[in-house]
């Protein structure tokens, strides 16, 4: 019991030192304070050096998209350019075709897939309906005509399809 109440009225050593010299405490004050501006002036650099470094990342990847979609620019700028009249015609649409397939390729290449939309039932999280009409032979809520495709990347909905839906007989 004797150490206890000795313990208990030694003065902690740190704290006698401060209260009785005023200047040991003001030093100690300055430097957490110095301390404290360091510290957010390092974590305001680091944040502004991640979002840096982020924007130059999304720049870099649609910069190599962009650089292999420039191809296919070039390629439908001569199809615009091509005479169409006659047998040209025939050779006209499959140019085009050619380069619908070289730019689903690129796409696929960067994971971007199609949503299937003709003969499913109607997903509001994929499809958007614009018109829903009767339609014999089809089951209610049944996807009976795509207007626009859409498009997956991942998981994540680029853009729903357009479509029209089946509305049971009454």
């Amino acid at each position: 019991m004797e150490d206890n109440d000795i313990r208990e009225q030694e003065p902690n050593s740190r704290a006698a030192t401060q209260a009785a010299d005023p200047d040991a405490l003001q030093k100690q004050r300055d430097e957490f304070y110095d301390l404290l501006l360091r510290k957010t002036a390092e974590f305001d650099n680091y944040r502004k050096r991640v979002e840096r470094e982020r924007q130059s990342a999304s720049e870099s990847a649609a910069a190599s998209l962009i650089t292999e979609l420039l191809p296919l620019l070039d390629d439908l700028e001569r199809a615009l350019k091509a005479d169409t009249g006659g047998e040209a015609a025939d050779a006209y649409r499959r140019g085009v075709e050619l380069i619908h397939r070289q730019l689903m390729d690129v796409l696929r290449k960067r994971g971007v897939r199609q949503i299937e939309a003709l003969g499913v039932d109607f997903d509001p999280h994929q499809h958007q309906a614009v018109s829903y009409d009767a339609a014999p032979g089809h089951r209610d809520g049944e996807v009976v005509e795509e207007y626009r495709r859409g498009y997956m990347l991942g998981d994540q909905l680029l853009r729903p399809s357009m479509v029209k839906v089946a509305k049971g007989e009454a």
